[in-house]
């Protein structure tokens, strides 16, 4: 397969010759088709660092958060003032996700991402000199608003890779990431054994974003200075290309020059129902940090609009009502395995370890599984999403701790493929071009569900210990439904689109 050597990096002399480029309209036509051949093997190190600044972030991250509970009550808040400072964090995200997604679209990923690891270590820092409550308060004030980091990595990766590799880099972006998040407690629980154990971590968290922003800074940029449509105007240049040489069509070797040219960003993506004056031309392009802060808001705006008035209504609901079902999964997982059937909290907590573990190893299922499927996203998702839900069931009506441990173990797999394939989906659906939009806005919605997730689980459990993941059943049974109605429609705009292109 064409896409296979490309995705490996194969040099244009390691083609069989009656596939290398060599039409017949010059030697500037060969020397872009190689170009192409050469770009993922350069982008290679660019995404194995950014593995690395998700394996950090998530690090330094979850080092922190199991012991803010506890440093805040220390500083003599009342349960329900650390309830709404706990919050304070999740209401922030809310609100800034897509704002700063859009805004990495508008001035670019080096320079959004630098902002975001520098202002989140600012947070950490103050962190570590909490010595009240309202400076408690004012420290997360900039990790809520810029605490963007890992969306801004996902959507710089979606700029460097091809449609159909996307998936495979993204579940080892989030197994490197959650690997993260399961060590960092470990260090964190070390270091508060110590005397001023929680200001140590904070500093030692705040450490880390510094370190990740040096690595960002030290990144090889010029390599990916590239349209946001590149990606996958080179994926379809270089099939041109090697027609070219099957066919010895002149008329193709033509097209092969007009693919290399960025497609408009309304025209590469049918999907988008953009408003009239953002059709017949327009090109996303970068605009510079330095320019009026009026301008940069602009841009933002626009982007945003542009995703508010896409139909990708759909998409969004189907991520809200997951979030919500796997939130009520969790949220009473402890209480009612105690209650159940008796479970000590030091065996639960061995259970939840177990798959977060899976979690982050089924990251590296991901690209197997896409392949498997030839790279039918819908079809994954809604595979997902219904073992999901028959697992959510399972463990609802579980009878003993051996049918829990199962659901357990399944579990944690098909809820990393499901939300890599929704993501997936909406870069598809939106468009490269507004990927940083895109990502926040799904941040943004799953922010929604954080919020409704906790009051809907203590509603449940007021009727039974399962009431949240029966519960959950129910909204996972509303997103099949969902998704079984609109995926036809999805089908046959990609017709329509593979009939365009």
């Amino acid at each position: 397969m064409v896409d296979g050597w490309i995705l490996s990096g194969f040099t244009v002399e390691s083609i069989p010759h009656w596939l290398q480029p060599s039409c017949h309209c010059g030697r500037m036509n060969n020397a872009k088709c190689s170009t192409l051949f050469q770009k993922p093997r350069r982008r290679t190190r660019i995404i194995q660092c950014i593995y690395v600044v998700g394996f950090m972030d998530l690090f330094g991250v979850s080092m922190i958060i199991p012991l803010l509970s506890h440093h805040v009550k220390a500083l003599g808040a009342s349960p329900t003032v650390a309830g709404i400072v706990g919050s304070t964090y999740g209401i922030l995200q809310l609100f800034s996700s897509t704002i700063v997604g859009s805004w990495s679209d508008v001035v670019g990923r080096r320079y959004s991402l630098l902002t975001c690891l520098l202002l989140s270590a600012l947070g950490y820092g103050l962190l570590g000199m909490s010595t009240s409550i309202a400076l408690f308060v004012l420290a997360r004030i900039p990790v809520g608003l810029f605490k963007h980091s890992l969306s801004i990595c996902r959507a710089l990766m979606s700029d460097l890779v091809s449609e159909s590799e996307r998936p495979l880099v993204m579940g080892h972006f989030n197994a490197a990431s959650s690997v993260g998040f399961i060590l960092g407690p470990v260090v964190g629980g070390y270091l508060t054994e110590h005397e001023g154990g929680f200001y140590t971590s904070s500093f030692t968290c705040a450490a880390i974003f510094l370190l990740n922003a040096g690595l960002v800074w030290m990144l090889p940029w010029s390599e990916t200075l590239v349209h946001r449509t590149d990606t996958n105007a080179n994926s379809s240049a270089s099939k041109v290309c090697l027609d070219n040489n099957v066919n010895n069509s002149a008329y193709n070797c033509s097209q092969t020059t007009n693919n290399h040219h960025p497609a408009p960003a309304a025209e590469a993506e049918p999907g988008w129902k953009a408003p009239a004056k953002h059709q017949g031309g327009l090109r996303w392009r970068e605009v510079s940090p330095l320019q009026p802060a009026w301008r940069q808001l602009s841009s933002v705006g626009s982007k945003i609009h542009m995703v508010a008035s896409s139909d990708m209504w759909d998409l969004f609901l189907v991520r809200l009502l997951m979030a919500i079902a796997i939130m009520l999964y969790y949220s009473n997982f402890s209480l009612a395995m105690e209650e159940r059937f008796s479970l000590k909290p030091k065996v639960t907590g061995y259970l939840i370890s177990y798959s977060s573990t899976l979690g982050a190893l089924a990251g590296f299922l991901v690209g197997p599984v896409t392949q498997l499927y030839g790279n039918n996203m819908p079809a994954l998702l809604l595979h997902s999403t219904v073992l999901t839900c028959s697992l959510i069931f399972l463990y609802a009506a579980a009878p003993s701790v051996w049918q829990v441990l199962l659901s357990s173990t399944f579990f944690a797999i098909s809820t990393t493929i499901g939300r890599t394939c929704i993501t997936d989906l909406e870069l598809q659906r939106g468009g490269v071009q507004a990927s940083g939009t895109l990502i926040g806005a799904g941040q943004s919605v799953t922010a929604v569900g954080r919020v409704l997730a906790p009051l809907l689980s203590g509603l449940a459990q007021e009727i039974s210990p399962c009431g949240p993941a029966s519960l959950g059943v129910v909204l996972a049974l509303a997103a099949v439904g969902l998704l079984l109605i609109r995926i036809p429609k999805w089908d046959g705009r990609g017709m329509a689109k593979m009939a365009r292109l």
